[in-house]
């Protein structure tokens, strides 16, 4: 693909446009230091580019900060519950405030990692199988149904938080019981042998997929966010003929869930070349070492540019 089939993804409105931007971040959840890096660099990339920002670390006062700021238009770089889950985008709502990114429901059903994954088993969308863990015997019998190895995760965290992949049942119960610290709701999930890409979606195209190699077991937060061994392809390596399926196979993922604005689907290739759906984001990681940021550039969007974007997406969706 050229830059050129990506053209239409530039912002052509003028900064002042925009009105007073508030770019929520930080926030509570488990993910809020990655947040803090992400609002960060966002604030920079809307302030050099001449929008009226006034950053927001997310609090009590909240309400009172967007009402004493009078907001125009929210960018949500908020990661994880309280930002991605559609609570936040509920009082937007309420508020008469547009906002970056995908609506309540979408949000909310994006940040169930359980529900997205029924959805798309109802559509036919390939996604592991999977179980739910509530106790030891849940433990045991997941381990005899779906087989070793297997990945543990909270239902409701991103960024790898409270993850691991486990090898035996003595290892999926204590694995169980560190992910009931960050969440009430554990899945467990078929693990697929074979390499991760990342592929991200903004303004309703979808952008090209990352390949992404680590020597971690898989690919957990320090891989995502400290590491310096973790490799990043782009080309993917693919084929163009897997290439166009696995991009395909996004746009209807994403669509089932009803991604706006922005997004990144996160899809494993087992050993026969088949794809597997994992999970979608809707507030993706902007830091220095995030994903969405180096799709676009492989589709010509410096940062700067992508953030104008998926702000520009906010106006086109909700006026």
């Amino acid at each position: 693909m050229t830059d050129n089939a990506f053209a239409s993804l530039h912002s052509t409105l003028d900064p002042k446009a925009f009105g007073r931007v508030a770019v929520l971040y930080g926030g509570k959840s488990a993910e809020r230091a990655v947040s803090l890096k992400s609002g960060a660099a966002v604030i920079e990339a809307l302030t050099s580019a001449g929008v009226d920002v006034v950053g927001i670390d997310v609090g009590d006062d909240l309400l009172a900060r967007l009402q004493s700021e009078k907001i125009d238009r929210a960018f949500i770089i908020l990661h994880g519950r309280g930002g991605e889950d559609g609570s936040m985008q509920g009082l937007l709502e309420c508020l008469g405030i547009p906002y970056t990114g995908s609506g309540i429901l979408a949000s909310a059903l994006a940040m169930d990692k359980l529900r997205t994954k029924q959805v798309w088993q109802s559509l036919g969308i390939p996604t592991p199988r999977h179980a739910v863990l509530s106790s030891e015997a849940d433990c045991i019998s997941a381990g005899t149904e779906l087989g070793f190895p297997l990945i543990v995760k909270p239902a409701h965290e991103g960024s790898s938080i409270g993850m691991a992949k486990v090898s035996s049942v003595e290892a999926l119960i204590a694995a169980w019981k560190d992910a009931a610290t960050y969440d009430s709701q554990v899945l467990v999930e078929q693990w697929i042998q074979g390499p991760e890409f990342t592929i991200a979606t903004l303004r309703g195209q979808v952008l090209p997929p990352i390949a992404l190699g680590t020597p971690h077991s898989f690919y957990d937060y320090d891989a995502k966010y400290l590491a310096s061994d973790t490799q990043y392809r782009i080309p993917c390596g693919l084929s163009p003929e897997k290439e166009q399926e696995l991009i395909d196979l996004t746009a209807r993922a994403c669509d089932a869930i009803g991604i706006a604005g922005w997004g990144r689907l996160d899809v494993m290739q087992d050993e026969q070349g088949r794809f597997w759906l994992l999970e979608v984001n809707t507030a993706p990681g902007m830091t220095d070492h995030s994903l969405v940021p180096m799709a676009a550039r492989a589709a010509g969007l410096d940062f700067q540019q992508l953030v104008l974007a998926i702000l520009a997406a906010s106006v086109e969706a909700r006026g």
